[in-house]
């Protein structure tokens, strides 16, 4: 009977992954026969580049591929209250519209494969994830996360926080519900962030140094006032982990 009861359950499970997933590759088409594929193929997610290009030492945005990393003008004029930014690729081929199917299109389960691009990526950065006490995403507004079902930066960072062995918490809190970021100015997108953010209430974060996780960082005001918000908290150091940033070489 046990066989048959294992079969019966696998052919129910195959069944319903049919119904609610495709069951081709939605970036190449390409029909998914591998074992645990879904949605995308392994063959798309293998095409994904691993090469970091050359980047600020602190705010992380991307410099043209011949210049040496430093620390560029914005940050030593006026440095930003976290301490290091790194992403992992830039916001552009199949790793913008993977972001895109797990952000919009309600694909949680890509998640999980992109926490592990991460950590493949930036798993032995250890300016990143030395002496690390905390992970911690940025949050969004809960009527937000009715709407799309759920957070994507928490789903990354509790995937992160298991790779690394860095306790998860939820530390910040969106209170305000405000315009979504796209196509907003610099100016507009820092003003439209201003006090949305605070620490959740009872969160261990003082004394703590904080990596902060987002999924695409574009001027980064969001970060910005979240770090803020967390050193101001009491956070000893605060660093930031987003999937991609927009691509503008400085």
């Amino acid at each position: 009977m046990r066989p048959f009861f294992e079969r019966y359950i696998y052919s129910f499970t195959h069944l319903a992954e049919l119904i609610f997933f495709p069951s081709y590759c939605l970036l190449c088409s390409s029909f998914l026969e591998q074992p645990k594929e879904r949605v995308v193929c392994r063959s798309c997610w293998e095409s994904l580049n691993f090469r970091l290009p050359s980047s600020c030492l602190c705010c992380g945005r991307f410099f043209a591929p011949e210049v040496e990393p430093h620390f560029c003008s914005q940050c030593l004029q006026n440095p930003p209250p976290f301490s290091l930014h790194l992403s992992c690729g830039e916001y552009k081929g199949k790793l913008k519209e993977i972001i895109l199917l797990f952000k919009y299109r309600g694909y949680k389960l890509l998640g999980r494969n992109l926490a592990y691009f991460a950590d493949q990526v930036l798993g032995n950065e250890k300016r990143l994830w030395w002496g690390t006490q905390v992970i911690t995403p940025v949050p969004i507004h809960p009527r937000r996360k009715k709407e799309r079902g759920f957070n994507q930066a928490q789903v990354l960072a509790k995937e992160l926080s298991r790779y690394e062995r860095i306790e998860f918490i939820k530390g910040l809190i969106k209170e305000t519900h405000s315009f979504p970021q796209a196509g907003l100015s610099m100016e507009e997108r820092s003003k439209n962030v201003k006090g949305t953010f605070s620490v959740k209430e009872g969160a261990l974060i003082k004394g703590k140094v904080v990596v902060l996780v987002d999924d695409v960082f574009t001027t980064g005001a969001t970060v910005k006032e979240c770090s803020s918000v967390l050193r101001k908290a009491g956070a000893q150091e605060v660093r930031v982990i987003t999937l991609a940033q927009t691509l503008s070489f400085l």
